[in-house]
């Protein structure tokens, strides 16, 4: 009954759910990894002191930026150059723009370094100086944000001293000197009071340390795969199914298979003539005969009529 199976048709069927099987499992699984190593930095991460409370270290000990060094307190030396608003950062549920310095160093680097929040918005925004002279920094390290960052604004089209993003790729293209790829946010204001009135942004957590919305995406991927598959085996047990009822219906009869010109053997279409194909053609020779017929009829009528005798026929 499943001899079908070897056909060619069935071979390529069997083919796709050998390969889409295994390939669904796989990726489900690898998806489920990724969730797990997102739980376990989670709480790893838990289980380590605030970064922010330890000591403080040399920028250039602390680089490059990972999950062990993010959040950890650097210390910097050197003069403020270039200002830069980031617009559209909220702070406390309410929208504002970060105050943005590069401090360049010693070694001709420039550091971005995040001076404060202030609300509402950065066109025209009035802003505190930054300190002037050679000043030492420590601030709470980040890594340079990407397009995936909350808040970030990677269309373009800014105005002028404004920035969409805090990274040295974004950075490169506005000023002639090296950036690290990396930035610090000041943990508190700025002494001297020409900060006061701007907030301290908190450092985030490292990206993929913590139980965010991204993970919980791979554990619905991870879901979908494996309902993948499922799906898959269950579509080739149905067909299977159905292929193998229509084999037993007609093995036992229930469908007429089809005769040698497409209809059902014995019809018409096999050869046997039909109750009008029986009738006889009434073509010209047909009706040239019917004529004759009654031709001589009406011969035979007049001689009978000849041959009686006038008493016969009086008689009669």
């Amino acid at each position: 009954m499943y001899r079908f199976l070897l056909t060619p048709r069935w071979w390529g069927i069997n083919l796709f759910v050998v390969l889409a099987i295994p390939f669904c499992v796989f990726m489900g699984t690898w998806q489920l990894g990724r969730f797990e190593d997102r739980v376990q930095s989670h709480e790893q991460a838990e289980k380590q002191p605030d970064p922010s409370t330890r000591a403080a270290k040399p920028l250039d000990e602390l680089l490059p930026v990972d999950k062990v060094t993010s959040g950890r307190p650097a210390m910097a030396t050197g003069t403020y150059g270039d200002q830069f608003l980031v617009p559209g950062r909220e702070l406390d549920d309410r929208q504002g723009f970060y105050v943005l310095n590069l401090l360049r160093t010693e070694g001709g680097k420039a550091l971005p370094v995040v001076r404060g929040w202030l609300p509402g918005t950065a066109s025209g925004a009035r802003v505190p100086a930054a300190p002037q002279g050679v000043v030492t920094v420590t601030g709470d390290l980040q890594a340079s944000e990407n397009i995936h960052s909350d808040g970030v604004d990677a269309r373009g089209g800014l105005p002028e001293g404004q920035l969409g993003m805090i990274s040295a790729a974004a950075l490169v293209n506005l000023v002639d000197y090296d950036v690290y790829d990396a930035w610090v946010t000041l943990p508190e204001a700025e002494a001297g009071g020409t900060g006061g009135a701007m907030k301290p942004v908190p450092a985030a957590a490292p990206a993929g340390s913590g139980l965010d919305l991204k993970a919980f995406q791979n554990l619905g991927y991870t879901g979908e795969w494996f309902v993948f598959a499922g799906f898959v085996l269950f579509m080739w047990f149905r067909l299977v199914r159905r292929e193998a009822e229509a084999v037993r219906d007609v093995a036992l009869g229930l469908v007429p298979e089809a005769g040698p010109a497409g209809g059902p053997a014995g019809g018409p279409a096999g050869g046997e003539a039909g109750p009008e194909d029986s009738r006889p053609e009434a073509g010209p020779e047909g009706a040239g005969a019917s004529e004759g017929a009654g031709a001589s009829e009406g011969e035979a009528a007049a001689q009978d009529l000849a041959g009686k005798t006038p008493e016969t026929a009086q008689g009669s």
